[in-house]
């Protein structure tokens, strides 16, 4: 029997994916992770914390039965980086790896899907939000009940950033500019997202389908949105390194992983 406290998350051993891991954690659920093969080592202390499997997004035969038992799924892995000499193209990076984890949760009994999506905004690439947007209703399209979470750009706390990273983030939250919309895509702590996202996943009131930068605030406590805090007990949020703001969608290139060249 299964409960909407087991979640399974794509993109173990990332710093996206384990972050969302950790804090679903916090919130007492039960959490698997799929974890590139050859990528174990890097879950560090969150692996005695979690099941997980090894899986490629890339390659459906290793997806089957991985949703088996599992209510939600949160999928974090694509690219705002295409490299389309190698094949990577947006909607390979995009798109593919979501529709094949939505047909996973079709097949294995899954009815909720969590799509880590982009909100637009003038610093990114119209292929990707392209991309995204058809992912989106793919989601939809095979029945899934979906929840969209439209991102902006995330930062790590205590990291460097660029004077123009902290600026975007402070007029997100400054008339008149918060009223014009920059909210949604001013730069946000990536544990602000990771506790959003996961106490939406969790709760059976979250009937939305899109949800955007404020109504991932708006499930952080004002202390949480000021001091970060631990999203767990024990320290398996501490083997996560730091990334460039930029990049923290986007961990290694995806931000789940690259798929296998042929």
């Amino acid at each position: 029997m299964t409960t909407n406290r087991r979640v399974l998350v794509t993109g173990g051993g990332t710093f996206l994916g384990d972050y969302i891991a950790a804090a679903l954690l916090a919130e007492g659920a039960e959490v698997t992770l799929l974890v590139r093969p050859g990528a174990e080592d890097k879950l560090g202390p969150l692996g005695q914390r979690v099941r997980w499997w090894s899986a490629d997004v890339w390659e459906s035969s290793s997806l089957k039965g991985r949703a088996r038992g599992h209510t939600s799924v949160i999928h974090t892995v694509g690219s705002m980086t295409a490299d389309p000499a190698k094949g990577l193209t947006y909607h390979w990076l995009n798109f593919v790896s979501a529709r094949n984890v939505a047909n996973m949760c079709v097949s294995g009994g899954a009815q909720h899907m969590v799509l880590i999506s982009s909100a637009r905004a003038p610093w990114v690439n119209g292929d990707y939000i392209a991309a995204k947007r058809e992912a989106e209703d793919y989601i939809e399209r095979v029945g899934l009940r979906a929840t969209i979470i439209r991102a902006p750009i995330v930062y790590a706390r205590g990291t460097q950033r660029h004077p123009l990273n902290r600026m975007m983030s402070l007029l997100g939250v400054l008339p008149p500019f918060s009223w014009l919309g920059f909210r949604r895509i001013a730069p946000m702590a990536v544990d602000v997202l990771a506790r959003g996202v996961a106490r939406i996943t969790l709760d059976p009131s979250a009937t939305r389908t899109i949800y955007y930068a404020s109504e991932l605030r708006r499930r952080n406590s004002l202390r949480e949105l000021r001091e970060g805090l631990s999203m767990s007990q024990g320290d398996v949020t501490q083997h996560l390194r730091p990334a460039k703001p930029i990049q923290l969608l986007d961990e290694e290139v995806p931000f789940g992983w690259t798929p296998p060249e042929e």
